[in-house]
């Protein structure tokens, strides 16, 4: 069962990195993939290109824990990166693996303005992150199709290879990625937010300096 955990990464940081180790530990899966996203959709350009970000995520990944991986297959896509696209390579690939969509709880109550939004519970289960005790509360459209689709037991999501929605409680750090690049570009510390490996190459290519 693989986990799959898009996004621009820009940079990496250790919000990133708990939650994805978290995730794989409760639910057991073989991996996690980091999918760095080349052409964001929904968001402007990332600050730093497609192969420092990649580099980003090599040297962040390079002592994680084990099961952590990078899948680079966006980066080498022209046009925008439609995570619909993503799953189906994946599943080409893969067509007996449970694969598992690694989602924070805002990004899928927007899930409806996704392209192609249905096709993603046919191509993968949804494992959505929140804070324990946090209440979902979708949107009417997005609750209309998780009825049906949700589940507690993660021995479920081994059953099928898609279409489960389950919710997976994490701590979730209170860091993001615009808060290393204001640390930075205003000449504040961004120690602790991420890797030091990170922060170096942060430097060194004199990236976020607005």
């Amino acid at each position: 069962m693989l986990g799959l955990y898009g996004g621009t990464f820009d940079p990496i940081h250790y919000g990133h990195l708990r939650t994805a180790v978290e995730v794989r530990e409760a639910l057991g899966l073989d991996e996690i993939r980091f999918i760095p996203c080349g052409d964001p959709p929904h968001r402007p350009p990332p600050g730093a290109s497609a192969g420092q970000r990649l580099k980003m995520l090599q040297l962040a990944l390079a002592r994680a824990e084990p099961g952590l991986v990078i899948d680079a297959r966006e980066l080498a896509r022209s046009g925008p990166s439609y995570t619909v696209d993503t799953l189906a390579s994946l599943r080409s690939e893969r067509a007996d693996t449970p694969l598992c969509l690694i989602l924070g709880l805002d990004a899928f109550r927007g899930l409806t303005t996704w392209h192609e939004w249905h096709r993603l519970f046919e191509l993968a289960h949804c494992l959505v992150m929140c804070r324990p005790g946090v209440e979902a509360d979708l949107p009417e459209k997005l609750a209309a199709e998780v009825h049906g689709r949700l589940v507690t037991d993660p021995a479920l999501l081994r059953a099928a290879v898609a279409g489960h929605v389950y919710y997976v409680d994490v701590l979730q750090l209170d860091i993001s990625a615009t808060q290393v690049r204001q640390a930075v570009s205003r000449h504040r510390s961004a120690r602790y937010l991420t890797a030091d490996a990170v922060l170096d190459y942060i430097a060194d290519k004199g990236l976020y300096r607005f």
